[in-house]
């Protein structure tokens, strides 16, 4: 009883209370989710991500302690899956999921990817998009749903889901292990992370703001 009511208080919003509560298997289900089902977009993958190598490291004081090579191994498993996952159902039906929803982060989400497949084609939006939230939650069905080719998408999927996944972990391990007493600045850092990670999505809106006003004129 106090354990179902211990994941009944789990926070998804919060990386330390998601990891407090599940642990690596924790970090697979969030990032199956926010990469690969539209109801994911708000999940807090890259601070999940970052927390988690912190917490791999011996003396960080945190809700859970991880071993580095079980994080790694959920962290990617979770993204490829979740990611591959997200093409399908866009494969089947993306464009009528999307339409359903009235969230408006999430039609923000889509008209950033469609601008991120047509500036710089296929390859590389999927793997840029791994680094941006809400884009790498619309972006894999989106493109199942715009006829990308399945071997392109896998390829490139697979090597910015590596990219994302395992940089921003050992970027989390090589700090605590680096700078004593980390878990002091454990707040202040996982939200200058999530500050950092918007910083594209910000910038992309401003720069389409200003276009729309320039064509508007």
């Amino acid at each position: 009883m106090p354990h179902s009511a211990g994941l009944l208080a789990v926070n998804v919003l919060d990386a330390g209370s998601l990891l407090g509560a599940s642990g690596a298997l924790g970090i697979a289900i969030v990032l199956f989710a926010e990469t690969g089902l539209l109801i994911g977009f708000f999940l807090p993958g890259d601070s999940l991500l970052f927390t988690a190598g912190l917490l791999c490291v011996a003396g960080v004081q945190g809700p859970v302690r991880l071993s580095l090579v079980q994080v790694l191994l959920a962290s990617v498993a979770g993204a490829l899956l979740g990611a591959q996952t997200g093409f399908v159902i866009g494969r089947r039906g993306g464009r009528a999921l999307l339409a359903r929803s009235r969230n408006r982060r999430l039609h923000e989400g889509a008209a950033r990817t469609e601008e991120l497949l047509d500036r710089y084609g296929h390859a590389k939006a999927v793997v840029l998009a791994r680094f941006i939230p809400v884009v790498r939650t619309v972006l894999n069905p989106l493109a199942g749903a715009l006829g990308v080719p399945s071997r392109t998408f896998t390829l490139w999927q697979t090597i910015g889901g590596l990219l994302w996944t395992v940089g921003l972990v050992l970027a989390g391990y090589a700090l605590g292990s680096s700078v004593p007493d980390v878990d002091r600045y454990l707040l202040p850092m996982v939200g200058l992370l999530v500050a950092l990670s918007l910083l594209p999505l910000a910038l992309e809106l401003l720069k389409s703001r200003r276009a729309a006003k320039a064509q508007s004129r």
